[in-house]
């Protein structure tokens, strides 16, 4: 009876690995320049990273290294693989159809520029520290969440292949680069966002979840991938109206 206890308890924490794996695996993808490919694994990170959180919850499997686990997976998952995928995006704007560092080039400014990707790992792990120890984020977040963050940054290529024309916005650096300074800024708010975790179906006390994910669906369907950017917003707008978390 032990061994099933304790097999049992380690489910969750197993459920993260493979979260962290997903990561891994982001990170070699967009260094071979498979960006797509890359987006799609953090999405799969996404979906573990909810599943591990709902395991716990069923099999009342916490600990603390689950908690300490969930946050270092997330800071690989959702802070470097994102990261990377926005450094090949800010490559690729300063050399169309170049990737990596361009060494044939003798600008040093064009070396640091695509280095600015990674303020948003800094500020995922940063975020996920502040987490770790904020007893105010049980039911919801204090700042932007770095799955949430970590999509609509994964949406990217997926809007850029769909939407010719959206290759002409995003991929400048005057785009990107304030995109990243207000995506690290969000991180690390004090700005209450609420969490799509229901602990029950009750209308009145989840009709800001449900008016989200309805809304999320029904842009999804008429605009697909492009509608990320407009669900990333509509979010902050509904937690800013919602007001989840009580400051002490």
């Amino acid at each position: 009876m032990s061994n099933h206890i304790s097999i049992k308890s380690h489910i969750p924490n197993l459920i993260t690995s493979i979260n962290l794996l997903a990561g891994c695996i982001s990170i070699a993808l967009a260094f071979q320049d498979r960006i797509m490919l890359a987006a799609i694994f953090i999405f799969i990170a996404g979906v573990l990273d909810f599943f591990d959180g709902v395991a716990a919850r069923l099999l009342n499997a916490y600990s603390e290294i689950g908690k300490m686990l969930d946050s270092l997976a997330d800071v690989v998952s959702f802070g470097v693989a994102p990261s990377i995928i926005l450094f090949n995006l800010l490559n690729i704007s300063i050399h169309p159809g170049i990737t990596g560092f361009n060494f044939d080039s003798i600008n040093w400014i064009e070396y640091l520029i695509p280095l600015t990707a990674f303020l948003i790992a800094i500020f995922s792990a940063i975020r996920l520290a502040k987490f770790t120890i904020d007893d105010r984020q049980t039911s919801s977040f204090i700042g932007m969440p770095t799955p949430a963050n970590a999509f609509l940054i994964a949406s990217l290529p997926f809007i850029l292949n769909d939407n010719s024309l959206m290759q002409g916005l995003l991929l400048k650096i005057y785009v990107l680069i304030p995109l990243i300074f207000v995506l690290s800024f969000l991180l690390v708010s004090e700005i209450p966002m609420i969490s799509l975790k229901f602990k029950n179906l009750n209308y009145h006390e989840n009709k800001s979840r449900f008016l989200l994910i309805i809304l999320s669906l029904i842009l999804i369907i008429f605009i697909r991938f492009s509608a990320a950017p407009i669900i990333f917003v509509l979010y902050l707008i509904i937690s800013l109206i919602d007001k989840p978390v009580k400051q002490h």
